[in-house]
């Protein structure tokens, strides 16, 4: 306390007002003079002993802080008492509260980093070895013609596997760490149908399944087209995938007060009931998967519903096509 110089320099001034009154009091009355002196005395001791204490109680908050700087955001200053320094104890306690948040999610940004690099890694080693090995065997001067057309035809779709692996993984990272903003904007259902089945009419040609669309044209929810596209691509890619050749893939969708849902379902191979509860999970492949499958299409298009205030479920049974609901909430104005 003595070692703050503006305090040594008021108590210095009080004791020379102090000495000087008791002074000027002696001359006109001793009397007076001695009560002057003892009322002084006690006022200085009485300031000494108040701001004394709340030294303390500011010494006590460094304590805090410094235990505060070492990663201990548990502590409560909460302070219900009136006073600058109550006030003070409930800011800092605030700010401990965001501080500890902000440690949270930065661990859980690196955690998600750590586990997308490690997702990364492990989906592009069997790739980089078959492509390794192909690469040897072009090198091989006796090598066919065929064979060398074979190869590189296999290299080439490796590396456009690559090349939708990682953006995937990419979007998938971005969505987990929330840095992805995605738009709110009315959006037409049949629109969205329209711009997601486009790029699918060709391998559904080839496999020769029917589509059907069905759902009022006026129908529409809130949200970003471009991301909800990939959504509903990505699972009618599953449902073409899983449904035999001449096989029926049906999109309906329909609004309540509540939510506007839209159904997608197939006549295909189904999905087994082991299977259910995992299949939205990354990586994840059934028992009925394809060898081209990496289990991520799924899990994004959770991922991008969920990040606009919606919810997927699936329904299916083997040898019996598979249903998916997408429903998108309304917001409540």
């Amino acid at each position: 306390m003595l070692r703050n110089r503006e305090y040594r320099t008021m108590l210095i001034i009080m004791f020379f007002i102090l000495i000087t009154g008791t002074v000027i009091a002696c001359i006109i009355d001793p009397a007076m003079g001695i009560v002057l002196l003892i009322s002084g005395l006690l006022l200085i001791g009485t300031s000494v002993l108040f701001t004394r204490h709340r030294y303390q109680d500011i010494e006590q908050l460094s304590g805090y802080l410094r235990r505060i700087y070492g990663g201990e955001y548990t502590l409560d200053l909460r302070d219900n008492m009136e006073g600058e320094l109550s006030i003070l104890k409930n800011e800092i306690y605030k700010m401990t509260l965001i501080l500890s948040k902000q440690t949270e999610l930065l661990k859980t940004e690196k955690e998600q980093l750590a586990n997308a690099i490690s997702d990364i890694s492990h989906q592009l080693k069997t790739p980089l070895t078959s492509m390794m090995v192909m690469t040897d065997l072009l090198n091989n001067d006796n090598l066919s013609p065929d064979k060398r057309k074979e190869f590189t035809k296999n290299l080439e779709l490796q590396l456009e596997r690559m090349e939708w692996l990682l953006t995937s993984l990419l979007k998938l990272s971005k969505i987990d760490a929330g840095t992805v903003h995605f738009k709110k904007e009315q959006i037409l259902l049949h629109k969205l149908l329209q711009l997601a089945m486009k790029p699918l009419l060709i391998p559904m040609e080839l496999k020769e399944q029917k589509l059907i669309i069905e759902g009022v044209t006026t129908i529409s929810f809130v949200g970003d087209l471009n991301w909800t596209v990939e959504a509903i691509i990505n699972i009618v890619k599953n449902c073409i995938e899983h449904t035999q050749i001449g096989g029926e893939i049906s999109i309906n969708y329909n609004e309540n007060p509540i939510y506007v849902e839209i159904v997608i379902s197939d006549n295909g191979s189904g999905i087994g009931k082991e299977d259910l509860p995992f299949i939205f999970k990354r990586f994840y492949k059934g028992k009925n998967a394809s060898e081209d499958s990496v289990g991520i299409g799924l899990a994004m298009a959770k991922s991008i519903i969920a990040s606009q205030n919606g919810d997927i479920s699936v329904i299916s049974k083997k040898k019996q096509g598979t249903s998916f609901s997408i429903k998108f909430y309304k917001q409540i104005s």
